[in-house]
């Protein structure tokens, strides 16, 4: 197959009727890929990663705090691009997707503030400070919930896409300015332990920890994030032939299961 080839036939799922059963079949797949890189990053994080010399074994929540504000941060920037995408484009699944993302997304920005918070009270003294990287990622769990309450409080759903949208663009600039707090401020946070313009600044068996749960975090919002769009898709399509006849197979499925269990 050439590459025209090969985009027109990725690009038919763009629509919803065609994404619908993708997102079924995958959903199983990485939730399984979800399981087995969180079991190997929270035994690699807590059972094989050394105690680390100055912080003890409190530095262990990284594995579960840097993880999820990465994602926090990633799935903001990926809902402001499929909300970039709806606008220019007007496809209809665009808009789906970037609200489906969003409860994944707070709930990462809540635990990478949570986590944070315990790791702070040994390390600083106190839960909060108002340290530029941690105010400006609370800023980020109030645009998710900003966003997510506007979306749901508009009947209209064109009005509330595109109120959505512009949400998700205006504070995608709050991304940056988490990553580079900690360069641009003189903050409490410590700097990035890894980087793609240097060496990472730990042990290997940590660095590796770390990335595996940051892939189990991938795989967990891909598996959420299929499953959640699915509904949300058939409630958008109801008026259409084709999710008459997916509900009509579901209750037909369902009756004959019924049947035979009776």
């Amino acid at each position: 197959m050439t590459n025209p080839e090969r985009s027109r036939s990725l690009l038919r799922f763009a629509a919803p009727q065609n994404f619908y059963p993708l997102a079924g079949r995958l959903a199983p797949w990485f939730a399984a890929i979800a399981v087995l890189l969180t079991a190997v990053g929270l035994w690699l994080g807590f059972f094989v990663a050394p105690t680390d010399a100055t912080q003890g074994q409190v530095y262990r929540v990284i594995f579960i705090h840097v993880p999820a504000a990465w994602m926090s941060m990633f799935i903001y920037l990926i809902m402001a691009f499929w909300s970039a995408v709806g606008l220019v484009m007007n496809t209809r699944l665009s808009f789906v997707m970037s609200q489906a993302l969003a409860p994944t997304g707070a709930m990462f920005c809540f635990v990478a503030l949570w986590t944070g918070a315990l790791w702070g009270k040994p390390t600083w003294g106190a839960y909060w400070v108002w340290d530029a990287r941690l105010t400006s990622q609370l800023l980020l769990l109030f645009l998710y919930f900003g966003f997510i309450a506007l979306t749901r409080a508009i009947e209209d759903p064109r009005r509330a896409d595109r109120a959505g949208a512009i949400i998700a663009l205006v504070g995608a600039v709050n991304v940056p300015i988490i990553y580079f707090s900690v360069q641009w401020w003189n903050t409490l946070h410590q700097g990035a332990s890894v980087s793609l313009t240097k060496a990472p600044s730990m042990a290997t068996t940590m660095l590796a920890g770390m990335l595996v749960m940051a892939l189990a975090s991938w795989a967990y919002t891909l598996a959420v994030v299929m499953w959640r769009v699915r509904p949300m898709i058939l409630e958008r399509e109801r008026h259409t032939e084709w999710v008459g006849a997916e509900l009509e197979r579901v209750g037909s499925a369902g009756a004959q299961l019924g049947g035979g269990r009776a």
